[in-house]
C-alpha cells in the first residue's frame, strides 16, 4: 500500500514495462506538457451534458461496430472449418484410393509373374511341368500374393489344325462361352464353333474348375481382351459385369504368355506371332474394396464410391450405393494399369457437418469481451470523480502502515535484546570459565560451547536478519577483531560433526593478511558458519578447506595456480573444483591484472580486500538447482529440509551481508565432486595487534614438518607460525634425514602427518634412531597429527612406542599451543578442582542411572550428556527419533529418555507416540501370557520417562506433551541444573512410589 501510494510510483511501475510501455509513459508525459491532461479531464470527464449525450451514441457505436465484426469473425472461422472439412475428406480419399490402386498393382505383378511361370514351365518343357493339378495347388498357395483377385485361370492359344489332336490329349472338347441362361455344368455347354483359332482353359483355380475347357474367344470382350493383351504385351481389363456365382461386380485382367522373351521395342505383328497363351486374373471388386476398408481407422466416418469412367456419359458403378447427399464430395482417380480404361472413387461423409461451435462461440465471445471492455471504460469514466476520495484514504493508510512500520522495528529491537540478554550471559560465563585452570578436554569443551553459543545467537537472529534486511535496516559494526580467532571458534563448533564423517577440516589465512582488522566479525562468523555448516551437511568424505587471500594476491598468483594439479595439491587427495571458477563473474576480476608492487602497496593501505573460500568434497549442487541457491527459504529438493533440516534463508542471507561488505559472492559446483563457495569483502587495517597465541616460551623455535601433501603441510606450517615457530617442510623419510642431520640447524619438534606416517612405518625406526644418535643433548620432541579419518587408536599405539603424541586435528592455535606446552613440560599442572562432582545427593539418585538422550543438534547432546555424567549416570546419545525408537524397543536398559521436539525426519511427538505404541504392544502380551518374564526384562510393566526438550516456552506447547504422553517438560536454553532439578524431581517421585 505505501508503494502504491509512494510519490514516485510511476517511476518503480516503469521498470517492469517494456521498451513500448516506456515509449507510452513518454508520449503520455508529453500530452501532460501540452495541456492534453487536463483539457480532455475538464472537458470531457468532468462535463455531465457530454457524459449524458454524445458518450452514449459513442457507446451506441461501439456496441454496433463489434456486432458486425463478430459476425465477421463467424464468417470467416466457418469458411476455414468448411475448407479444413475439404481437405480432411480429400486426404482420406486420396489414402483409400492410393492403397487400392498399389494393392491392384501388387496383384497386377504377382499375374505377370505367374504367366512368366507358366511359359518357362509349361510351354518351354517337354513334358510339360505343369498340370491341373500342380497348377490349382500352387495358385491356392499364392493367393495371399494377390490380395485383391478371387480366381486365375490359363488359356492355351490352339489353332483350328491343332484342335483335334488338342481335344484327344486333353480329353475334352472345346466348348463355347456359357450365357447367363446356361447352367454352370459342362455337359450342358455347346461345342465351339469351327474357326481359326481358339483359346481354351487349360489350367484353373479349384474354385473356377468349371471354366476349363472354355474358348475364351468365344465371348465378345474376352476377344477383345485378349486381342489387346497380346499385341500390347500388358495387362488389359475387362468392364465391369456380374460374376455368376456371387452376382458381384467384377472385372478380369488378362495377360499375354509368350513363347520367348520379346524385346521392350517389339511390334503388334510380333507379339501376336510370339503369343502361346492367356493368362487372366479375375477380381470381385466390391468384396475386395469392402475388405480394404475395413483395414482403415475411420471407416465409418466417410461413404466411398469407385466408378468405371471410361465412358464418361454412362459411368459404371463398381462399389458403393447410389448416393443423393448433395454435400460436399472428393473424386481421386485410379490407375490400374490400362490406359483404355479410366477409373475413380468419390467421397463423401457420411454425417452432416456439425454446428461451427467455434466459430458461434469464438464470434459471441468476442462481442461479450467488446460489451465488458465498454461497460469497463464506461465504468472507468464514472469512477474518475472518486479519485480524490481514494486519495485522501489512502494517504490515511499510509500514515497506519508508517506506524505498523514503526511498532515493527520496536518488536524486533525489543525481541533482539531479550534473546540475546541470557545468551551474552552464558558466553560471559564460559568466558569467565576459560580463564580458570582447564585440561585439553576441559578447555575443548568450554571453547566448543563458547562457539556454539555464538552460532545460535547468530542462528536465532537469521529470521530477525531476514526482516532487518526486507526493510533495509540492517547495519554493519566496525570494530578491531581477530580474523584466525573467529575462524578457530567456526572449526571448534564443527569439530564433533567432522569428527563423526571422517572429514578432515582445515584453515589457512595468507601471511599478507594483517592479524587485526576492522569490521563486523559477527557478520564474518555468520556468512563462514552457514558456508562450512552447508559444507558439513553434505560432505561425506575428503576435507572443507577455508582459505583467506588478499585479492591482489589472488590475481597476480592465479597462473601460477594454473598449473596444479586438483588431486595432487589438494587437502585430501580428493579432487576439487577449480576455486578460480567460482569468482570468475566477480567484477573486481575483470579489471586489468595488478603487478606484484600494488600488492605490496596494499598492504600500507587502510582498505583491505579479502577474497575468502569455503571448498568441500561433498556430494555437490545439481545442476538444475544451482540457479535458485541463493534464494531465501528455497533448497536444492524437497527431500533437504526431511534429512538435513535448515531453513534455506543462509545462503540468502549471507550475500546480504556480503553486498553489505561491498563484496560479492559466487559458487562453482559438480555433481559428485564438490562446491567452492568464494566471496569478497572490504575491510579496515587497524592499528592495534590483538593477537594472543605467540607465548614467548615458542619464540625462535623451529619445527621439522613432514608432510606428502603440500596444501596440508602448508596448514601445518600456516599454525605454527602463528605461534611464533618457524618450519621446515619435509615431503618425506628421503627430505627430512638431511635436515636432522644439519648440526647447524636446530629443530626443536618434529610434527608427521598420520597418513605419512603409516606410508613410511617401516622406515620410522632407522629415522627415530638417527634422531636420537644427532640430536642426543636436546632430543625433539616428535607429534603425530592425526585426522578424523585415520585411526585415532593405532596412530596412538604406534606413536606411544617411539615416545610421540597424538594431536586430532582440525589444528587450531588454543588447542594446539596447550598441546605442545603439555608435551614440552612448559604447561600449567592439572587443576581438577572444577571437575569435583558437587551435591551428593544428586549423585546418590543419578549414580548408575542409564539416560537416553536425544537431539539433531550436536552441541545440545554434549551439553545434556555431560551435564547428567556429571552427577554419574550413564548417557547414550542419539540424534534422531528414528534411533531413539530402536533404542526404546523393550526389552531395554534404560531408566529415562531426553526428547527434543523438533527434529528432522521424525519429531519428538511422532517418536514418542510409537514408543508408547510399542510398550502398550508388550504389555498387553505380558498380561495375556503371550511372553515370559524372562524374555521382557523381567518387567511388569514398561514404560520409560519421556521428558521433552524445545524451546517452545508456551503452555500450548506443554498441552502437547501431556497429549502425547510425555512425562515431563523442559525447556531450552537450559542449564544444566535445570536438567538436573528435573531428572532428580522425576526419581524422587519414584522412589516414593515403590517404597
Amino acid at each position: 500500500m505505501n508503494w502504491f501510494i509512494d510519490a514516485g510510483v510511476m517511476e518503480q511501475k516503469s521498470g517492469f514495462l517494456g521498451d513500448k510501455g516506456k515509449c507510452w509513459l513518454w508520449w503520455a508525459e508529453e500530452l501532460s506538457l501540452r495541456g492534453w491532461k487536463n483539457h480532455i479531464y475538464c472537458h470531457y470527464f468532468g462535463s455531465k451534458k457530454i457524459r449524458e449525450t454524445w458518450w452514449r451514441k459513442l457507446l451506441f457505436l461501439w456496441v454496433v461496430g463489434w456486432l458486425l465484426g463478430s459476425l465477421w469473425i463467424f464468417w470467416f472461422m466457418y469458411s476455414q472449418a468448411v475448407e479444413k472439412r475439404k481437405e480432411t475428406l480429400a486426404s482420406m480419399c486420396d489414402e483409400r484410393a492410393r492403397m487400392l490402386q498399389d494393392q491392384f498393382n501388387v496383384s497386377m505383378n504377382h499375374l505377370q509373374a505367374l504367366a512368366i511361370l507358366i511359359s518357362t514351365f509349361h510351354h518351354a518343357k517337354e513334358p510339360s511341368a505343369i498340370d491341373q493339378m500342380t497348377f490349382a495347388r500352387y495358385a491356392e498357395r499364392t493367393a495371399f500374393e494377390r490380395p485383391l483377385t478371387s480366381g486365375v485361370a490359363y488359356a492355351v492359344k490352339v489353332l483350328h489344325a491343332e484342335r483335334e489332336e488338342f481335344e484327344r490329349q486333353q480329353g475334352w472338347t472345346i466348348k463355347v462361352m456359357y450365357s447367363k441362361k446356361q447352367s454352370l455344368a459342362a455337359e450342358t455347354q455347346e461345342v465351339s464353333p469351327v474357326q481359326v483359332e481358339y483359346a481354351p482353359v487349360i489350367f484353373a483355380q479349384d474354385a473356377f474348375k468349371h471354366v476349363i475347357s472354355i474358348d475364351m474367344l468365344s465371348g465378345k470382350e474376352d476377344l477383345e481382351n485378349i486381342l489387346r493383351a497380346r499385341s500390347s504385351g500388358k495387362g488389359v481389363l475387362t468392364a465391369p459385369f456380374r460374376l455368376l456365382k456371387s452376382n458381384r461386380l467384377g472385372v478380369i485382367l488378362t495377360y499375354a504368355v509368350y513363347r520367348r522373351e520379346l524385346p521392350v521395342d517389339a511390334t503388334s505383328h510380333e507379339r501376336i506371332q510370339a503369343a502361346i497363351g492367356y493368362l487372366g486374373g479375375i477380381f470381385d471388386v466390391e468384396a475386395l474394396v469392402d475388405k480394404l476398408l475395413h483395414q482403415l481407422a475411420c471407416k465409418q466416418s466417410i461413404m466411398v464410391n469407385v466408378y468405371d469412367n471410361t465412358n464418361s456419359d454412362e459411368p459404371i458403378s463398381m462399389y458403393g450405393a447410389n448416393i443423393t447427399n448433395k454435400g460436399i464430395y472428393h473424386k481421386s482417380s485410379l490407375n490400374f494399369g490400362d490406359p483404355m480404361r479410366k477409373h475413380e472413387m468419390h467421397c463423401r461423409f457420411k454425417q452432416n457437418p456439425p454446428l461451427p461451435w467455434l466459430a458461434i462461440t469464438t464470434s459471441f465471445g468476442a462481442l461479450v469481451i467488446a460489451l465488458l471492455i465498454g461497460y469497463i471504460f464506461h465504468a472507468t469514466v464514472n469512477r474518475i470523480a472518486k479519485v480524490e476520495d481514494d486519495y485522501r484514504k489512502m494517504m490515511e493508510l499510509k500514515k497506519r502502515a508508517e506506524a505498523a512500520d514503526v511498532a515493527k522495528s520496536q518488536f524486533l529491537a525489543t525481541v533482539s535484546h531479550e534473546i540475546r540478554t541470557p545468551m551474552n550471559g552464558v558466553l560471559g560465563m564460559l568466558q569467565m570459565l576459560m580463564d580458570t585452570d582447564l585440561d585439553i578436554t576441559q578447555e575443548d569443551y568450554v571453547r566448543t560451547a563458547q562457539a556454539s553459543g555464538k552460532t545460535l545467537v547468530s542462528l536465532i537472529n537469521e529470521v530477525l536478519d531476514q526482516a532487518k534486511i526486507e526493510s533495509g535496516k540492517l547495519e554493519l559494526e566496525a570494530a578491531p577483531f581477530d580474523l584466525r580467532s573467529v575462524f578457530d571458534d567456526v572449526l571448534s563448533l564443527f569439530y564433533v560433526k567432522s569428527q563423526e564423517k571422517g572429514i578432515e577440516l582445515a584453515v589457512y589465512v595468507s601471511d599478507l593478511v594483517p592479524e587485526t582488522l576492522i569490521g563486523d566479525s559477527g557478520r564474518i562468523r555468520q556468512i563462514i558458519t552457514n558456508l562450512m555448516g552447508n559444507s558439513i551437511k553434505f560432505t561425506e568424505k575428503g576435507h572443507i578447506l577455508l582459505t583467506v587471500h588478499l585479492v591482489e594476491e589472488v590475481m597476480a598468483c592465479s597462473l601460477e595456480e594454473e598449473k596444479k594439479g586438483h588431486s595432487l595439491y589438494s587437502l585430501s587427495g580428493y579432487p576439487v573444483i577449480d576455486r578460480r571458477q567460482s569468482w570468475a563473474n566477480f567484477k573486481i576480476f575483470n579489471q586489468d591484472l595488478p603487478g606484484f608492487q600494488q600488492i605490496l602497496s596494499s598492504s600500507y593501505s587502510d582498505l583491505i580486500n579479502l577474497i575468502i573460500s569455503v571448498e568441500d568434497t561433498g556430494v555437490g549442487i545439481p545442476r538444475e538447482a544451482q540457479s535458485r541457491v541463493f534464494t531465501p527459504f528455497m533448497q536444492v529438493g524437497p527431500s533437504i529440509s526431511r534429512i538435513h533440516g535448515g531453513t534455506g534463508i543462509g545462503l540468502s542471507i549471507s550475500k546480504c551481508l556480503v553486498s553489505l561488505m561491498k563484496g560479492e559472492i559466487g559458487f562453482a559446483s559438480e555433481p559428485q565432486v564438490g562446491s567452492t563457495f568464494t566471496f569478497t569483502a572490504i575491510l579496515s587495517r587497524a592499528q592495534a595487534n590483538l593477537n594472543e597465541y605467540k607465548p614467548s616460551e615458542f619464540q625462535g623455535m623451529t619445527s621439522l614438518v613432514i608432510d606428502h601433501r603440500p596444501a596440508r603441510a602448508k596448514v601445518t606450517r600456516y599454525h605454527l607460525q602463528r605461534l611464533g615457530i618457524q618450519s621446515e617442510l619435509a615431503m618425506d623419510l628421503k627430505d627430512a634425514i638431511p635436515l636432522i642431520a644439519d648440526r647447524t640447524q636446530l629443530v626443536n619438534m618434529v610434527l608427521v602427518d598420520k597418513e605419512a606416517w603409516s606410508k613410511n612405518e617401516d622406515l620410522w625406526p632407522l629415522f627415530m634412531d638417527k634422531l636420537r644418535k644427532e640430536k642426543k643433548l636436546d632430543t625433539p620432541k616428535v607429534f603425530i597429527l592425526a585426522n578424523p579419518c585415520n585411526s585415532a587408536r593405532n596412530g596412538s599405539a604406534n606413536s606411544m612406542e617411539y615416545g610421540s603424541t597424538v594431536i586430532m586435528k582440525p589444528l587450531r592455535a588454543t588447542m594446539l599451543l596447550v598441546s605442545l606446552q603439555r608435551a614440552m613440560g612448559s604447561g600449567g599442572k592439572d587443576n581438577f578442582q572444577n571437575g569435583v562432582l558437587p551435591g551428593l545427593s544428586l549423585s546418590s539418585l543419578l549414580h548408575g542411572r542409564q539416560i537416553l538422550v536425544v537431539d539433531d543438534n550436536i552441541v545440545n547432546l554434549r551439553v545434556a550428556a555431560g551435564a547428567l555424567k556429571k552427577y554419574g549416570a550413564e548417557v547414550t546419545c542419539e540424534d534422531s527419533g528414528k534411533k531413539a525408537i530402536t533404542k526404546l524397543k523393550p526389552p531395554h536398559k534404560f531408566d529415562a529418555c531426553f526428547m527434543d521436539i523438533q527434529m528432522p525426519e521424525m519429531d519428538g511427538f511422532e517418536a514418542t507416540r510409537r514408543i508408547r505404541e510399542m510398550e502398550a504392544n508388550i504389555n498387553d502380551r505380558i498380561k495375556h501370557g503371550e511372553i515370559s518374564l524372562e524374555d521382557c526384562g523381567k518387567t511388569l510393566h514398561w514404560h520409560v520417562p519421556i521428558l521433552a526438550m524445545t524451546a517452545d516456552v508456551i503452555q500450548a506447547t506443554h498441552e502437547e506433551c501431556l497429549k502425547y504422553k510425555m512425562d515431563g517438560y523442559v525447556s531450552k536454553p537450559f542449564e544444566g541444573e535445570q536438567l538436573y532439578r528435573e531428572v532428580t524431581r522425576f526419581f524422587k517421585s519414584n522412589t516414593k512410589k515403590i517404597q
